[in-house]
């Protein structure tokens, strides 16, 4: 009588049900992960763009409640680029006035005027 080497079914439920508890517990980290990531992102674009302002301000003299459009900030951004909200496919941002922090159209303002 010859025995044949194997798993049995029970064996590999046992496997799958271990696969199943780690990718649960797995998955929403890789989640929070990459929202942590795009927020942040979008964080350091909304600096890059109030930076840009100031120095546009600075080189034209411009007054403290003149509002910039994208074409003047745009030579002050790097690779003459304006930057693109991970969320979005443009210029997603409002550049407002020299006074005010420019806000991201997908993120709440109140989350990113606390990092400014």
């Amino acid at each position: 009588m010859s025995k044949k080497a194997g798993f049995t079914l029970v064996e590999i439920m046992i496997v799958v049900a271990i696969i199943g508890l780690l990718a649960a517990i797995a998955i929403p980290s890789f989640v929070r992960a990459r929202q942590t990531t795009q927020t942040n992102t979008c964080i350091n674009n909304l600096r890059l763009i109030d930076a840009a302002k100031q120095q546009w301000a600075l080189e034209t003299g411009a007054a403290a409640d003149a509002t910039p459009v994208e074409a003047d900030i745009q030579p002050y951004l790097k690779n003459n680029e304006s930057p693109i909200c991970p969320l979005g496919d443009a210029f997603d941002y409002t550049i407002g006035n020299l006074a005010t922090d420019p806000i991201c159209t997908h993120f709440n303002a109140d989350t990113h005027n606390a990092v400014l």
